[in-house]
């Protein structure tokens, strides 16, 4: 019994054993597993922290571009900054002037101090404190000078000979319509672009489908105005190619500059008028070879200025003998000279192209409903202030030749027709805008080139 006993025990143990190696077995393969994932994990984490470190590397490579590109943009900016200083004009202009000065402060015209009795007004306190009331409309009027330098200098520069004077025209008002900032009767052109030829001496301008160029051997008088809330600036100068002409511009020029000096507080007109023909006359000029004394255009005046009013009633005479009436405080004037080659006298002349509703009309009964609407059209757009036929078009009036008549017939619109010296002369003519301050006389429309 106890043999048997001991063999059973031997057989059990050795099931037991048996039974035991595969787990030994699995058990020392899940070890070597576990060390290779050791091996495996130690391998990783070795050659991990290489590739971090690489995309740190990465990482920091370009925020240190970055910060050097956004420091040379920074750069870039406040260099950008430090350029930009007050707008400058286009060429050819096309800046509005009250952008060009946003202050409000438009540069002032030449001053000239008065003299003998009026040397006190210059350092009145008094008179001082009338100007600084009147530093509003001081500023409007130089602003329209301004536009009209402005466009002067870019026309002397594109001028020359072969130009249809209808594109002149019509290339120089759109000018000014862009520079004032055109607006109804606050602010826009005075009056229409004069650009006469050689014996016409003033009110020329093409009508539409006017085919006229402009010649090398032509005198043409640039004369055109601006104008803000209704003062006005008329300025005017004249253009030859031919060197030839050059002494009788040279006569106008020093005429009108005569005019502008001798112009003061209590200067009689018929003084200033003596004044300016006796330098106008003192020159002479050689066309084609025969020599003309240079005349003062007798019947052709400079004028006083009114808001809206370009002919306030006062006339400036270009000769001697005219009247004794005095100059005052606060008025404009437009000095302006012609000097001809020819009799010295003009006449009224070809096709009109100029007109203007009469400045004290009151109503007057219309029967024609065309020229109640044309009325319309001239009120709205121009009031008191000169047309031509050009600007009507332009406003999309059609067939109106009839109804503008009607309104000249009834007294309510005067006709300017141009205004000629004898045919085969030559006329020339300049004019500045001066103000008689309380303290001084300043030369609005005087610029760098005359």
């Amino acid at each position: 019994m106890a043999g048997g006993s001991a063999d059973a025990v031997t057989k059990e143990m050795e099931a037991l054993l048996v039974g035991q190696n595969p787990s030994v077995v699995s058990g020392e393969t899940c070890q070597t597993s576990s060390k290779e994932g050791k091996v495996a994990d130690s391998n990783g984490s070795h050659s991990s922290p290489p590739e971090d470190d690489e995309d740190e590397a990465q990482g920091d490579g370009p925020s240190q571009d970055g910060g050097s590109e956004a420091a040379k943009k920074k750069k870039k900016k406040s260099k950008s900054k430090k350029k930009k200083g007050p707008l400058q004009q286009t060429d050819p202009p096309s800046i509005p002037i009250d952008e060009l000065f946003p202050s409000g402060d438009f540069p002032e015209g030449e001053i000239q101090q008065y003299k003998d009795d009026n040397l006190w007004r210059t350092t009145s306190e008094e008179k001082r404190e009338l100007e600084r009331l009147q530093k509003p409309m001081y500023n409007a009027v130089r602003r329209a000078a301004e536009v009209h330098r402005q466009v002067r200098k870019h026309m002397r520069s594109i001028l020359k000979p072969g130009m249809l004077m209808i594109d002149l025209c019509e290339t120089l008002e759109n000018m000014v319509r862009k520079l004032i900032k055109e607006n109804g009767l606050q602010a826009g052109i005075a009056f229409p672009t004069g650009c006469s030829l050689n014996w016409v001496a003033a009110h020329w301008t093409p009508n539409s489908g006017d085919k006229t160029v402009l010649q090398y051997d032509d005198v043409m008088k640039l004369d055109f105005g601006t104008h803000i809330d209704g003062y006005i600036v008329d300025c005017a100068f004249t253009v030859a190619f031919n060197p030839m002409f050059d002494p009788l511009l040279q006569a106008s020029k020093d005429a009108t500059n005569t005019g502008v000096k001798e112009a003061g507080i209590d200067a009689r007109l018929c003084d200033v008028g003596a004044a300016i023909q006796e330098v106008m006359e003192s020159y002479e000029v050689e066309i084609n070879g025969k020599v003309f004394q240079i005349k003062s255009v007798r019947n052709l005046n400079g004028h006083s200025i009114g808001p809206y009013q370009i002919h306030a009633g006062k006339s400036v005479p270009i000769v001697k003998g005219g009247e004794q009436t005095k100059m005052e405080e606060g008025e404009f004037y437009a000095i302006e000279t012609f000097g001809s080659t020819g009799k010295g006298f003009v006449r009224e002349d070809l096709e009109c192209s100029h007109y203007m509703k009469n400045f004290d009309v009151g109503h007057v009964p219309l029967r024609v409903a065309k020229a109640k609407q044309l009325l319309g059209t001239i009120n709205n757009n121009f009031g008191t202030l000169a047309f031509c036929r050009r600007y009507l078009d332009r406003l999309g009036e059609t067939k109106y030749l009839m109804a503008l008549k009607n309104l000249c017939d009834v007294g309510i619109v005067q006709p300017y027709p141009p205004l000629c010296d004898v045919r085969g002369s030559y006329v020339s003519q300049f004019e500045h805008t001066i103000l008689l301050r309380p303290t001084c006389k300043e030369v609005i429309s005087r610029g760098d080139d005359y």
